[in-house]
């Protein structure tokens, strides 16, 4: 007879208690507790960098069923702090699979919890808002509840964390372009995903990755052809090094393209404002309006913050770079889903546009920055 999981508690900052039994790597974890509400694509979710310093809470009830595979993760490990799941599947059903989603959240040190009730957390966080939490599990587990409670309440708030030196390569990776070659690209990575990169490549450019740290002049020692800011963890507003990074490429005209973390940053580097949302928007059924089109797309997020920025109409950029104007919005909630220079050549979207979320509803953006850069090369001559 097989014996039960390890009891594990799920701790928030509020005091809200959950049962439940171990999964994954046994000990304490400490994050910042969202829900992602894909179906699917679970592997994609845990090796996204975005979600580091976070415990992701999965709406769907039933996890692991395809196991894991060597093909499909997004970078080197997977990055959650912690994660939640309902219905872990005891079996795995994929012919791809060479491992259990439990096996490598093992290997990669990753403690987590099943057997809870996640709508109910779910539940809970959209009324409350995203908050501390932290999974206690082994030992741990057998901490009073006061002590497991004083842990998490210690532990920091994502407001105002820098983690994209925790994400970022430390030197830089090239991958060459495919087909016919446009030129350099300068990616900061702050958290860069895979299937971004591959993309970028399709379209011609030869790839550079570039750590975080990267200065304007480290930028343009591989002589750019343009500039992209990836996706990425943490608070935009404690990122004033490459914010005024993104001023220098902004200055020199270069063309600009951001996702996620880079919309922020793009943002940030214009003269706007960023907020943090309540719960947030992650999962793969985001519905975005594309306002030059009218097209609603279904598209894949992971943030909790958020550009402020006036819905409807352009206005002059506080810091001087011209007419700027929001160029996606989503629909839930009327957050800014896109930002669009009308002086310079840049823009950005607050999704991911590699995800295969609708399923490639969003991909058009990559040839949207293609064209961008070839105009802009032309111009020049």
């Amino acid at each position: 007879m097989t014996s039960l999981p390890e009891p594990a508690v799920l701790v928030l900052e509020d005091g809200t208690r959950h049962s439940g039994r171990a999964y994954g790597a046994l000990g304490t974890t400490l994050g910042e507790v969202v829900f992602a509400t894909g179906m699917s694509g679970y592997q994609e979710t845990l090796t996204d960098p975005s979600y580091a310093g976070q415990i992701v809470l999965q709406t769907a009830p039933h996890i692991g069923n395809t196991g894991m595979n060597d093909e499909d993760t997004e970078s080197r490990r997977i990055w959650v702090a912690g994660y939640i799941v309902r219905d872990p599947s005891r079996v795995v059903s994929n012919w791809r699979a060479n491992a259990s989603l439990d096996e490598i959240l093992v290997q990669d040190g990753i403690v987590g919890i099943s057997g809870i009730d996640t709508r109910a957390i779910t539940r809970h966080i959209r009324s409350a808002g995203s908050m501390r939490g932290g999974i206690f599990s082994g030992e741990a587990a057998g901490l009073a509840a006061e002590e497991q409670l004083r842990i998490v309440r210690e532990a920091p708030e994502m407001a105002g964390q820098n983690l994209s030196a925790q994400v970022s390569v430390d030197v830089a990776i090239v991958t060459d372009a495919v087909g016919e070659k446009i030129g350099n690209l300068a990616v900061l990575d702050l958290g860069v995903k895979q299937a971004t990169i591959d993309n970028l490549a399709a379209r011609g450019f030869e790839v550079h990755v570039l750590p975080q740290s990267s200065t304007f002049a480290d930028i343009m020692a591989i002589d750019p052809v343009a500039v992209f800011y990836s996706n990425g963890p943490g608070d935009p507003s404690a990122s004033d090094g490459q914010v005024a990074v993104l001023r220098e490429v902004l200055d020199a005209k270069l063309p600009y393209f951001g996702i996620c973390f880079g919309n922020q940053l793009f943002g940030r580097a214009l003269g706007l404002s960023t907020y943090k949302l309540t719960f947030g928007h992650r999962g793969i059924n985001q519905p975005v309006l594309d306002k030059s089109t009218g097209k609603v797309e279904i598209t894949a997020h992971n943030h909790g913050f958020a550009v402020d920025a006036p819905l409807d109409g352009s206005f002059d950029s506080p810091h001087g770079y011209g007419a700027v104007e929001v160029s996606h919005v989503g629909l839930n909630d009327n957050v800014v889903e896109g930002l669009r220079a009308l002086d310079l050549p840049a823009f950005s979207v607050q999704y991911h546009p590699e995800a295969a979320a609708g399923p490639h509803d969003a991909n058009y953006l990559f040839d949207r920055f293609r064209d961008m850069v070839i105009a802009s090369k032309k111009d020049a001559q």
